[in-house]
């Protein structure tokens, strides 16, 4: 069973790991009229409708799935490297330079060396795969003017919780490119 499927008709996850939240309908934002002007405009900014409950829910569903994925390829090629890197530094630290011959202490330093560089080069790699796309880099651009369009509208006097919708500042949101295609679900599962 998916995640999407035990999520309630207007429910999305807001962080990874965290509780579904419940998707603020459109007409409580366009009530504030700052907030309806902000959505305006960061609609045409960034082409998508942020009124349209369907869509911004589809939206939070796909930056979640995104987040969830950057965090699991960063967790797949990050722990190996810390491991990798804390017990060769341990290794080196208690034993090889004070017991190894000059040659051994090369060869482990050559081993070692290349073992963190292809981690290294894996884990750049990774995320470059996932901040470097620009179908991704869209969503983030949209999930950071949803942010800032309902923040705008608590500000107004609408009833929405704070930090809605449980994503951070996006320090790193990528800037909206109208050519990118559409975020799509790796497995093709229409999950909104």
């Amino acid at each position: 069973m998916s995640e999407s499927s035990e999520l309630g008709e207007w429910d999305f996850i807001g962080r990874r790991g965290a509780e579904p939240a419940r998707l603020v309908p459109g007409e409580v934002i366009a009530a504030v009229p700052g907030a309806r002007r902000l959505a305006e405009e960061a609609s045409r900014e960034v082409g998508f409708d942020f009124l349209d409950d369907a869509a911004v829910l589809r939206m939070l569903r796909l930056r979640h799935q995104d987040e969830q994925e950057m965090f699991d390829a960063g967790f797949r090629t990050g722990v190996p490297l810390a491991l990798v890197g804390f017990g060769a530094a341990v290794y080196w630290g208690g034993v090889a330079q004070y017991w190894e011959s000059g040659r051994a202490q090369l060869i482990y330093l050559a081993v070692t060396g290349t073992a963190v560089m292809v981690l290294s080069g894996l884990w750049i790699r990774a995320a470059v795969a996932h901040w470097g796309d620009p179908a991704r880099q869209n969503l983030r651009a949209r999930a950071r003017k949803y942010r800032d369009v309902a923040h705008a509208a608590r500000r107004g006097g609408a009833d929405i919780p704070a930090h809605y919708p449980h994503y951070g500042p996006y320090p790193f949101a990528a800037t909206y490119r109208p050519d990118a295609g559409e975020v799509r679900f790796p497995d093709g599962e229409d999950r909104s």
